[in-house]
């Protein structure tokens, strides 16, 4: 056994496995044998999941597989927004709340039935329609975390439009780039929104993109804050002028269903953005199986809220489209974690009984920084099911997270997942699998995967490698917008026949399943193959550190060295030392739960890790630090300061050692 697997095996066994809660289990949606089901005929439980949908024409082939090019529910038509709306209100169900918006200042909310939001989404049809949207065209949306975003989403939906979302933190050029790509005819954009207190402005860089982008004909405005805009008169439109006005009723047409849904741009660090094409049948039919079965959702009685903006993938896929999809009440909040409060999602949860909690791991390791104090004086006991998504997440976080935040009593849906899949691909279903920390488990059924080495060959039951996919899915990317070679040569080039998600994966001796992420923060130190994630991992265990980020630095005599940047809990920021009395120990504990390889050879304590607005640690300008280079693009972090005060820290402290020692 490598040095890595004994890592991930110290962290697998240590009487850490969780058994669904037995009320649970008893009524839960999905049950054990849907895998052998799914297993058995993959093609005819895809299309049991999709008559949960409601179709004007039934498909007539399931799948058309011309690799790498799928087709879904061939011959099927059907219209989203009707699947999401329209099925909910003429079943009786109008008045069910839809979306409880909360936002950023605290006296700012709206609730929206199903009935009022069904109004809202055709009067925007309608408006966007006299705008001379027709289906087939595309529409760019730039905005806060406002319910117009998700009504502008299925506004386009229920037309045959595409929408390509862009989130409101990214510059003019992002946007340039993105309207220029996708030939966008709209941009949907607000005034601004609020973030930390401030308002925020947003129709200045959509003044400035829209001046070199010549497809655009109109650009529609959401009055958020009030501030003073710029307005070309003919081109500008107030949202309230141009929406309220229009009939609160629209007739939809189905569309086919390989009908383009929306674009959702990738960004590398280098590089023209990916348009990620994905089209209305197969990507509906897995978002809410998948929201249905892996959260065991309720839409009668639970209450559900994914924290993730809806400028990602996880706020196309699980906060606008599967959940609105399966009839569910959930919670959309506009501002930060710490807006009003450190306690601000707590008493979010308190006030509206929020039952199913969906949030990335590096949300719970700042939680975990700003203490137990904080949760624990609300009352979280409505929470039934606990989920994330993101990236891997550390066991320490699992288990903060189920403690502190589900009472001992909340499973937790750890999710593997992509903007090019579309859906959850991976995870553990909550009244059926059993759980160790940090595990997404294995994939779900109808999905196949493997785990195979650089020659594309599996690694069987035991053992770690690429991660892999070998059959299609519904919701896959349908490919790169304009840009067939590049799909093809990005996805599909690495392992014959197989799709290759970019990242590293392990099964372990029971079976189980741990994503490593992606293979390019994978350190080769000494030969030894060695992840980020487990480094990680291994220093957060630690009582005193609340988050911690590596990466590999290039080292003259070991290949690469594993450079560590790590914060504390709470007070103890305060009396820990930042010296090489306080490194070494982190050192000899990583060694201890990996082996004196996975030693960091330099470590930095530092109060904040660099984060784009998303929350994901901006692991490339660490790497920038590390290496005493000039530090790359900071326009998408969240507090640009934050990386040159780290630099001026890591400057400044002691290093220590090397890994052998």
């Amino acid at each position: 056994m490598t040095t890595t697997q004994a890592g991930i095996e110290g962290f697998a066994t240590e009487d850490r496995r969780f058994d669904p809660p037995a009320e649970l289990a008893a009524s839960a949606n999905v049950r054990e044998d849907a895998y052998a089901t799914a297993a058995a005929d993959r093609l005819s439980f895809w299309e049991e999941q999709a008559r949960r949908l409601q179709w004007a024409q039934p498909w007539d082939t399931a799948l058309d597989w011309q690799p790498p090019f799928a087709k879904w529910f061939v011959g099927g038509k059907l219209n989203v927004a009707v699947n999401c709306l329209d099925r909910h209100v003429d079943a009786g169900n109008g008045d069910r709340i839809a979306l409880h918006w909360v936002g950023e200042p605290e006296d700012d909310t709206r609730d929206l039935t199903y009935r009022e939001l069904l109004r809202q989404v055709s009067r925007t049809a309608h408006a966007l329609t006299e705008l001379g949207v027709q289906a087939g065209d595309r529409v760019c949306i730039y905005l806060p975390m406002v319910p117009e975003a998700v009504i502008s989403m299925l506004a386009c939906a229920r037309i045959g439009a595409a929408h390509s979302v862009v989130f409101g933190g990214f510059s003019a050029q992002a946007l340039v780039d993105r309207i220029t790509d996708a030939d966008a005819k709209v941009v949907i954009t607000a005034d601004g929104g609020y973030r930390r207190g401030a308002a925020s402005a947003l129709k200045p860089a959509v003044d400035e993109a829209v001046k070199r982008c010549p497809s655009v004909t109109a650009v529609v405005v959401v009055k958020r804050t009030g501030q003073d805009v710029d307005w070309v008169e003919g081109r500008d439109h107030w949202w309230a002028d141009v929406v309220d006005r229009q009939p609160q009723s629209h007739q939809a047409e189905a569309f086919d269903a390989e009908q383009p849904l929306f674009l959702l741009y990738t960004s590398g660090t280098t590089g023209k953005p990916k348009g990620i094409l994905h089209t209305s049948g197969g990507y509906l039919v897995q978002t809410a199986y998948t929201h249905w079965a892996v959260f065991d959702l309720k839409p009668e009685t639970d209450v559900y809220w994914c924290t993730a903006d809806v400028g990602w993938v996880t706020g196309h896929s699980y906060l606008t489209y599967g959940p609105l999809a399966n009839g569910c009440t959930q919670v959309m909040y506009e501002g930060t974690p710490d807006a009003g409060g450190r306690d601000r999602w707590w008493k979010i949860i308190e006030t509206y009984g929020v039952t199913i909690l969906y949030t990335a791991p590096t949300a719970i390791r700042t939680f975990m920084k700003w203490g137990e104090e904080l949760p624990g004086a609300h009352d979280l006991s409505s929470l039934r099911v606990l989920g994330s998504v993101g990236e891997p997440i550390n066991p320490e976080a699992w288990m903060w997270y189920r403690r502190v935040i589900g009472g001992d009593r909340c499973p937790i849906v750890d999710t593997w997942w992509q903007t090019e899949t579309g859906a959850m691909m991976i995870a553990p279903l909550p009244g059926v699998s059993s759980c160790k920390p940090g595990s997404a488990m294995g994939p779900l059924p109808g999905i196949s995967l493997d785990v195979v080495d650089g020659e594309g060959t599996s690694v069987g039951e035991v053992g770690g490698g690429f991660l892999t996919l070998d059959e299609p899915w519904p919701a896959m990317l349908r490919g790169i917008w304009g840009d067939e070679q590049r799909y093809r040569d990005t996805y599909w080039s690495r392992f014959e026949g197989r799709y290759f998600a970019g990242d590293g994966a392990k099964w372990d001796s029971d079976h189980v399943l741990w994503l490593l992420g992606r293979v390019d923060d994978v350190m080769n130190v000494s030969g030894h193959r060695i992840s980020t994630t487990e480094v990680e991992s291994a220093l957060v265990s630690h009582p005193s550190v609340a988050e911690a980020a590596v990466v590999g630095a290039t080292d003259p005599t070991t290949g690469q060295a594993i450079v560590a940047f790590v914060t504390v809990k709470g007070s103890v920021a305060d009396d820990i030392s930042s010296g090489e009395a306080f490194a070494q120990e982190l050192r000899d504990h990583v060694a201890t739960q990996i082996g004196p390889i996975a030693k960091p050879k330099q470590i930095h304590i530092t109060p904040e890790l660099p984060k784009t607005r998303s929350g994901k640690i901006m692991r490339r300008l660490l790497k920038d630090v590390a290496e005493n280079r000039e530090l790359g693009d900071v326009t998408t972090l969240a507090d640009p300061t934050v990386v040159n005060a780290i630099s001026a820290r890591a400057s400044s402290q002691p290093a220590g050692g090397s890994p052998q020692d």
